[in-house]
């Protein structure tokens, strides 16, 4: 009998959505009217709480802007080349290798979300080091607020960056919450983020 260690159902079920290049056709609901929408749908975010709403397009359309609703991010983009030196992360006080950068339109602010077991724990940041971090790369002035994100994999060698819209991240986050185990996350963080960077970079180069 293997001496490998078997992965949780839950996570083998989530790595294999991110791995699978075509979203599978199924019916599911859309959480703002009811109606059903396919499994390729878009996201709306509830602003105030920060949730993730699967929605169908005559809602997205209809509250996009209004009821402290906006549509997640459409873009993905793969940025090789990033100027992120060691000293400038370290200003940043992040405890995990893994961390998504956000402009909040409620709060005007930036703020860090990295995974744990509680789900996505949200640092904000000193403002002086995230302008350090644009002047270095002027393509993050043009992060939509609250729509899309800045994502950093400073486990990988060399780290890895993208922008992704923000229900990507969530995905992964309540992937990495669902099967956490031990201090450090053990093969929730070690399978779960780079098969998700894969992903990305697939998905950046369509």
């Amino acid at each position: 009998m293997s001496g490998t260690p078997r992965l949780p159902s839950t996570l083998v079920a989530g790595l294999g959505r991110l791995a699978r290049p075509e979203p599978v056709v199924e019916d599911e609901k859309c959480e703002v009217c009811g109606s059903g929408i396919l499994a390729d749908h878009r996201h709306l975010l509830e602003l105030e709480e920060r949730r993730i709403l699967c929605a169908c397009e005559p809602c997205i359309a209809m509250r996009s802007g209004v009821d402290n609703y906006c549509p997640v991010g459409t873009r993905t983009l793969w940025l090789d080349d990033i100027d992120f030196p060691d000293t400038l992360w370290a200003a940043f006080q992040l405890p995990i290798g893994l961390a998504f950068f956000l402009r909040s339109s409620a709060t005007k602010t930036v703020v860090a979300l990295y995974p744990s077991p509680a789900g996505a724990t949200e640092s904000e940041l000193h403002l002086e080091s995230w302008e350090a971090l644009i002047k270095r790369n002027p393509i993050l002035e043009q992060l939509d607020a609250d729509g899309e994100a800045f994502v950093v994999n400073r486990m990988a060698d060399p780290p890895e960056h993208a922008i992704v819209p923000i229900d990507e991240c969530y995905r992964l986050v309540g992937l990495i919450k669902s099967n956490w185990t031990g201090i450090s996350g053990g093969n929730a963080i070690s399978d779960a983020v780079p098969l998700f960077f894969k992903h990305v970079r697939r998905k950046a180069g369509r």
